[in-house]
């Protein structure tokens, strides 16, 4: 197995939380669940002239190669055969719409052919990275893309930067109406425009990110009851944490620990 992260230089990081490529082979299982993070992707196939589609219970079936991949609000079966030769870029929360032609939103929980939205660019980019046989210099060359594509017009939100960090501080405490009364701004439009920005509402975004501290204290193996994780991710009580967490996942926490593999949001699925 292959796998190589890289945070790209400025200006890009203020949009980009990471770079990634991986080439892992004769994976144990056929299929994983990718859990929700709320983040965007866009995900290149290197290896083939398409990626699978797998709804969950039905025969996968072909897509195009380089796709956006919409900030999740539930989980996705992936096939793990497209690992073989795949390049990713990860984008910060609001990050993603200096790269986008239109609200973010809209790529919500939806993949979306990556050339209907940059163009011919998009293919010539995958064409390029093929002929590259070595990861790093593909990743390179991925930046290097994105530089010159999109450096000269990335740009974030103020207020939605300034909500992201108090929901992050605060992730059960912080309501929508404070934060929005904070801004100076009503909580309809608030509410309108960080979801334009981030791609969920503000309170979907904040459910999102306390299952994401519960996944990331269950990978790591921290060992507490689970009334006290509960409590610690910003849930009222364990059953608000076990219904949330199943809605998220379709799996409960107990299964997630015994199933977790090296990436935090991969599970087997079969």
């Amino acid at each position: 197995m292959i796998y190589l992260e890289h945070t790209p230089a400025a200006p890009l990081n203020r949009c980009i939380r990471k770079l990634w490529y991986a080439r892992v082979l004769d994976m144990p299982h056929s299929r994983e669940r990718v859990l929700p993070t709320g983040r965007v992707q866009v995900i290149l196939n290197l290896s083939r002239d398409f990626l699978l589609d797998c709804p969950e219970g039905l025969p996968a079936h072909p897509s195009p190669p380089s796709l956006i991949v919409g900030a999740r609000s539930t989980y996705e079966i992936i096939d793990t055969s497209d690992m073989a030769d795949l390049i990713g870029i990860v984008f910060e929360p609001g990050g993603f719409a200096p790269f986008a032609s239109d609200a973010v939103d809209l790529f919500s929980n939806r993949n979306v052919c990556l050339e209907d939205v940059w163009g011919a660019s998009a293919r010539a980019l995958r064409d390029r990275l093929r002929e590259i046989p070595c990861p790093p210099a593909r990743l390179r060359c991925l930046e290097a893309f994105l530089l010159q594509r999109f450096g000269v017009r990335l740009s974030r939100h103020g207020i939605v930067d300034f909500a992201l960090e108090r929901f992050q501080c605060a992730p059960g405490v912080s309501t929508v109406r404070e934060v929005a009364r904070s801004t100076g701004w009503s909580e309809r439009r608030f509410s309108q425009v960080f979801r334009e920005q981030v791609g969920f509402s503000p309170k979907a975004w904040t459910r999102i990110q306390r299952f994401q501290r519960a996944v990331r204290q269950l990978h790591a193996g921290v060992d507490l009851p689970w009334a006290e994780m509960a409590l610690d991710c910003g849930y009222y009580d364990q059953s608000h944490f076990a219904n949330e967490f199943r809605a998220f996942s379709g799996i409960d926490a107990t299964s997630y620990s015994a199933l977790r593999t090296v990436w935090a949001n991969h599970v087997p699925a079969n």
